[in-house]
């Protein structure tokens, strides 16, 4: 097969030498071995019985938003695209949806509002497809995904075979699940979740409640204005990937035992902490980044986006093993400063990949 040049197998197309550069939203170069497009649920056992591909490690890649390329993959690179959002039973409390893992996230979100669904409108505008949704455990403005979650469709990439997971057992927790804790075994084909069509609005957040009254919003919003809080807030404060690559917050928010976090909040009066669990507390990741000196701080195209000291940026024609070196400076600057360790929340591949061997 020539590089760059799809062949169609029925169900799902195939990709040799592919660049993934416009399939990660911080535009970085990288190659994988092989790519494959899987259109259809019922391809993947011959897309995996496949000779060429029998052996290959395997990374299922969504729209590339919660990933960092420090290097190529040299294995077989899986993008669902299967498409589809449909109502399977409702009754007057709640609709159950069952979601194809290709369909865009924010559209999700607007098709279940624009039918009187509510739950996910602090989730708007969240970049990625909703197949990696519960991988990461989505989640903002005091809202996470789990909470819907009914189930969720995946197959087995280790004994090829389709599995349907119940929301108890996901594992999930703050920004983690069994799917991201075991990557390469997980391909989510679609989740279903479970909306309510009226519940109390989430608007404890900083930020929300002040968007909705220059909304000019009184009185109990409805889902379809916290969303366009939400927006305001995110278009605002986030730096738009299209204008400016970036793979949105790529530090998780670091849970650490009360007894520090109090003794953080006694030396810096302003750092904002909240309860998180027994004996925990729960930092702003962006206030420590900030405080450390890091916010706007740019290395040749590698940089911490000007607007929200969460965002690792990419100017131009920075490379995945430079952005990750940045993002290790700022990892141990915190740790200096405050003795907090941060997380990121993408997954890194590459050299550098804390999952899959260099």
């Amino acid at each position: 097969m020539p590089a760059e040049s799809p062949v169609d197998l029925g169900g799902h197309a195939l990709i040799e030498d592919a660049s993934l550069r416009t399939r990660n939203t911080l535009r970085v170069q990288a190659r994988a071995k092989l790519l494959a497009e899987v259109r259809d649920i019922a391809a993947l056992p011959k897309l995996f019985a496949w000779p060429a591909v029998k052996n290959m490690r395997a990374l299922v890649l969504g729209e590339g938003s919660n990933v960092l390329f420090t290097g190529d993959f040299d294995g077989l690179v899986v993008t669902p695209k299967m498409r589809g959002i449909e109502i399977t039973g409702e009754d007057e409390r709640a609709a159950r949806l069952r979601i194809a893992a290709g369909e865009a996230w924010n559209d999700v979100v607007r098709w279940s509002l624009a039918r009187g669904l509510c739950g996910l409108e602090n989730l708007s505008l969240i970049p990625g497809s909703a197949g990696t949704a519960p991988v990461q455990n989505i989640g903002a403005y005091g809202v996470e995904l789990d909470e819907f979650v009914h189930a969720v469709e995946a197959f087995d990439l280790r004994e090829q075979r389709p599995t349907i997971f119940a929301r108890s057992d996901c594992a999930f927790a703050y920004r983690d699940s069994r799917f991201k804790r075991e990557p390469d075994r997980w391909l989510i084909t679609a989740l279903e979740l479970e909306l309510p069509k009226s519940r109390e609005p989430v608007l404890g957040y900083a930020g929300v409640r002040d968007e909705l009254e220059a909304m000019r919003v009184q009185g109990r919003p409805t889902p379809m204005q916290v969303a366009e809080a939400v927006v305001r807030l995110r278009t605002r404060k986030l730096p738009d990937p299209a204008l400016i690559p970036n793979a949105g917050s790529f530090f998780k928010n670091p849970v650490i035992a009360r007894g520090h976090a109090e003794t953080l909040k006694r030396a810096h009066p302003a750092l904002p902490l909240w309860p998180s669990g027994d004996a925990q507390a729960k930092l702003s990741a962006a206030w420590l980044i900030e405080a450390a000196g890091f916010k706007g701080v740019r290395e040749g195209d590698a940089g911490i986006s000007e607007r929200h000291a969460l965002v690792l940026v990419n100017h131009g024609a920075a490379t995945g093993a430079q952005l990750w070196a940045l993002a290790q400076r700022v990892r141990e600057g915190v740790r200096a400063r405050f003795d907090v360790a941060l997380e990121p929340e993408p997954r890194i591949i590459g050299a550098h990949d804390r999952n899959l061997p260099a």
